[in-house]
């Protein structure tokens, strides 16, 4: 693994393998707290995590720029902060191929967490078209549509529960990139601001900007806006705001949409022939996620809770603790670079580990 990736820049003493070769400059003092916290770099302790948290606490702060209004919340994010090195500890137990630690959440509680970084509010539209059945013996054994280049730079939702926005974006990029030979950066704001779209099957549970939405119901509305304006037009606030949507600069028109089956190989069949598609799925994990192959032994399959893109899947990874190879999906997340993988996260994959066989839809466009 490459030494710039997120592995060596989270707090390496939380992950399962922590390679000292691999450590740059400026995690000199990542480096001394594993020596000062125990004898073996790879594996810490909860006594040890909260016996150094003061130390690990400040590099946070440095490493992300925190702003606390005063000693009061400085004080009552350090606890959350110790609480969340815990969970960490638990998850790396639970979920041992992958590794979790310190990422740029874990000054939020979960409920905090839940609020502002998920958003997927519903399940499928109940009227969405199935899509037909392909054939899946003829599927490459590792597929990902950002070497093809359909996929644009990750992008980041902010604290705004929009994640469903920039599922529906990313599917649709790959969409018209398909069609047009172009990929061009969608606006997750005219979404945001101008889709109140309600899922037919419950009347209650509408497209609500940061409040959260359904990507199928933004596909709804798409088709019947006419499309969407290139982000630069329209760019992102991270903020509720007044539609000001601009029928004369759309760029790309949704021509349908539709549910795929919870089969993988389905699943994979029309990554493949139609794009990278929209996902639903438990983020259980994804709070303390660091980077590996996530691949739980306990995950809801049923509490889908963000959205996200599916881009790629590959046949086998090295998983460290079990020493064996293990194939994934690669998801890619709204959360910005410098989170999980370069923005990415990799999933166990075939097992509908979390729930992603539960929420797939794919889009095409004209």
């Amino acid at each position: 693994m490459d030494s710039s990736t997120p592995l060596f820049s989270a707090f390496c003493i939380f992950s399962v393998i922590c390679l000292s070769s691999a450590i740059r400059p400026d995690d000199d003092l990542i480096r001394q707290v594993t020596d000062e916290v125990v004898s073996d770099p790879q594996i810490l302790d909860a006594r040890s995590a909260l016996l150094n948290a003061e130390v690990h606490f400040r590099h946070f702060i440095r490493r992300y720029g925190k702003k606390y209004s005063g000693p009061e919340e400085h004080e009552h994010r350090f606890g959350v902060f110790k609480s969340n090195l815990l969970r960490a500890l638990e998850h790396q137990k639970l979920d041992p191929r992958a590794s979790h630690g310190v990422t740029k959440f874990s000054d939020l509680t979960q409920e905090e967490f839940r609020h502002q970084y998920l958003g997927l509010r519903a399940p499928p539209l109940r009227d969405a078209h199935d899509a037909p059945i392909l054939p899946t013996n003829d599927l490459p054994e590792d597929f990902d549509w950002r070497e093809k280049g359909a996929v644009t730079e990750v992008k980041n939702q902010g604290s705004c529960g929009s994640c469903w926005a920039f599922s529906t974006t990313g599917a649709l990029e790959g969409a018209n990139f398909l069609k047009t030979g172009e990929l061009v950066s969608l606006s997750e704001q005219q979404l945001v601001d101008c889709d109140h779209e309600c899922d037919p099957s419950d009347a209650r549970s509408c497209d609500s900007g940061c409040n959260g939405g359904l990507m199928t119901s933004a596909y709804q509305y798409a088709l019947k806006a006419g499309g969407l304006e290139k982000e630069e037009d329209y760019p992102y606030t991270g903020k509720d705001g007044t539609c000001s949507f601009n029928k004369n600069k759309i760029v790309a028109h949704v021509s349908n949409f539709s549910v795929v089956s919870i089969d993988e190989g389905q699943i994979a069949a029309n990554l493949v022939k139609n794009g990278p598609l929209s996902v639903g799925i438990n983020a259980a994990f994804m709070q303390t996620y660091v980077g590996g192959v996530s691949c739980p032994y306990v995950c809801s399959k049923r509490n889908l809770d963000h959205g996200v893109l599916l881009v790629g899947y590959g046949a086998a990874a090295f998983a460290p603790i079990r020493m064996k190879d293990k194939p994934y999906w690669v998801i890619k997340n709204s959360w910005g670079p410098n989170w999980g993988e370069n923005g990415y996260y990799k999933l166990c994959r075939g097992h509908n580990v979390c729930g992603i066989n539960n929420m797939v839809s794919t889009v095409a466009a004209i």
